[in-house]
């Protein structure tokens, strides 16, 4: 399976969307890649990290984000579980749970409903090595169209993090002891 092929399939190729999604996704993979191979002991499937790392974002097409080229009729927050509609229907129902789970550090049926969210009501949290680490790279990279590779702080994105609660914060720091340890 070739995750390039998948997007290809749903992005024009050459497309500021398109553009935006292969580079974010292999600044994500080459992170998770990195610190997937620093936990060995946890025996993480880096193929499939890989994989699942280019395609954690394929739903943006669907969302209405002008900014990253995107003119869909979904709200940004809908991108994670409407990838998962894609790839299930795919057969990939592993990659299509790393869509699903990404977005934050996952998203509880509890936050949905206290935020009033337009998203399926269920919990939507990392479960896997490989999901925790895909979340946990997918953190340190903005998708704005912005080519420089910058890779966000700690503090960075503890600031993003904190308006969500104390709880988001404290996953992401226990995903620095396990990942940066």
């Amino acid at each position: 399976m070739n995750p390039i092929d998948i997007i290809a399939e749903l992005y024009d190729p050459g497309s500021k969307a398109y553009n935006i999604l292969i580079h974010h996704g292999q600044q994500v993979a080459n992170k998770a890649m990195e610190v997937a191979k620093r936990i060995p002991h946890l025996k993480p499937d880096l193929d499939f990290i890989k994989e699942a790392a280019m395609l954690h974002d394929i739903g943006i097409f669907m969302t209405n984000t002008p900014e990253l080229g995107c003119t869909g009729e979904y709200p940004y927050v809908c991108h994670g579980y409407l990838g998962r509609k894609i790839l299930e229907n795919r057969q990939l129902p592993a990659h299509a749970l790393v869509c699903e789970r990404h977005v934050g550090v996952g998203i509880t049926s509890e936050d949905i409903r206290r935020n009033n969210l337009p998203l399926p009501q269920r919990d939507m949290i990392p479960t896997s090595i490989e999901e925790q680490a895909i979340c946990f790279a997918d953190k340190f990279f903005s998708k704005n169209g912005n080519t420089d590779g910058h890779e966000k702080s700690f503090e960075e994105i503890l600031n993003t993090l904190r308006p969500y609660g104390p709880g988001k914060v404290v996953c992401f720091q226990s995903w620095v002891q396990l990942f940066e340890e």
